[in-house]
């Protein structure tokens, strides 16, 4: 049976919760021969259960962009106008109750009901989400300040590296698995800004949105897809490493939206044949099809047939170096290109306009 790359639940996933009010962690905490459980005991408390209510019509942006195969899969589990009830996780960020899980936890929801890991249930409300990234930000309200977690610095972490994910698979509330990151900045074709942490972690439908821990306790990964045969956990999961979820968090606590930096070319790689006439060992950086009229490329004298080889001082080596760098650029701000223009490399100074929602 072909592989299925397929997010962690039908619906919608289980959150998870961490570290106590005010409580961050200092110190890594190696791992001891007896296991983890100082780690979860300082975490879990801020894990959450999410538990979503919409309909089959409501869902149906939840469907656009998937891939035929998983977008088919869920629309058999949707009969169009039935009440459909949906499993995710999350995790509280703050004491005033915010929650981070996944957009496809909470997309087409009419009811968000949260659960603690003390058994303490919460209406929650939706306070904005992004497909472009499968990350949104929910809100409770209780009468007392909440246990939270912290962000670790996703870049930091290396491939090898112990992690510890945490949900509610299949509805099992706090369940914990560990494993090692086993690669970094995968890109598995699920939206224009990929780089995900893969994780040998056990995650299953149910676990999107939950967290995934580095030992010192600091949430370095969002949980978000899996590539499975059957649908169960084949020991290849996917997380939206920190340092993206952090920018998207702050973005959609401020207004709901998320605003992105906008260049305005179409892209492709280059191919073999043109790395071989530039003299280049392999392809590299992003050559521009077209440019859009009046956009911030155009203003600047980008061209189509230009390559694109460093964008802000990041070197580019593939499509999604420059989306992701051009997405993280604030609109008005001058950003530093170099292009390749007939062999020549050229510098050039753009100022970056506002993708369109509908744009992304």
């Amino acid at each position: 049976m072909p592989s299925l790359l397929t997010k962690t639940a039908p619906l919608a996933l289980v959150a998870a919760l961490s570290v106590a009010p005010m409580i961050a962690p200092t110190v890594a905490l190696a791992v001891p021969a007896g296991g983890y459980g100082d780690l979860v005991e300082q975490v879990s408390p801020a894990v959450v259960f999410i538990e979503v209510t919409g309909t089959a019509n409501a869902n149906a942006q939840l469907l656009q962009g998937m891939p035929d195969a998983l977008r088919k899969r869920f629309e058999q589990q949707m009969p169009q106008g039935t009440p459909q009830q949906g499993l995710g996780s999350g995790f509280i960020v703050s004491d005033s109750g915010e929650i981070v899980t996944n957009h496809h936890v909470v997309a087409g929801a009419q009811q968000v009901r949260v659960t603690l890991a003390d058994g303490r249930a919460f209406d929650a409300e939706v306070i904005g989400s992004d497909a472009a990234t499968d990350i949104a930000l929910i809100k409770i309200t209780a009468d007392v300040d909440l246990p939270f977690v912290s962000f670790g610095t996703s870049d930091e972490m290396r491939v090898g590296d112990e992690v510890v994910a945490m949900g509610n698979p299949f509805g099992l509330s706090s369940t914990v698995t560990s494993g090692i990151i086993s690669a970094k900045a995968r890109n598995i074709n699920s939206g224009p800004y990929d780089e995900f942490i893969q994780t040998d972690a056990a995650i299953n439908r149910g676990n999107s949105g939950g967290p995934l821990f580095n030992n010192a306790g600091e949430v370095i990964g969002v949980n978000t897809a899996i590539l499975s045969p059957g649908g169960g956990s084949v020991g290849i999961g996917f997380a939206v490493p920190s340092d993206l979820v952090q920018d998207i968090v702050d973005d959609l606590s401020d207004d709901g939206t998320v605003t992105r930096g906008w260049l305005g070319v179409q892209i492709r790689p280059m191919s073999d044949e043109v790395a071989q006439v530039l003299g280049l060992d392999a392809p590299e950086g992003a050559v521009i099809e077209a440019v859009s009229k009046d956009s911030p490329a155009a203003k600047a004298g980008l061209k189509a047939g230009d390559i694109i080889v460093s964008f802000a001082g990041k070197e580019i080596t593939e499509l999604q170096d420059l989306t992701r760098s051009v997405a993280r650029t604030a609109p008005d701000e001058d950003a530093d290109v170099t292009v390749l223009r007939r062999g020549e490399r050229i510098a050039v100074q753009v100022k970056i306009g506002t993708l369109a929602p509908q744009e992304t």
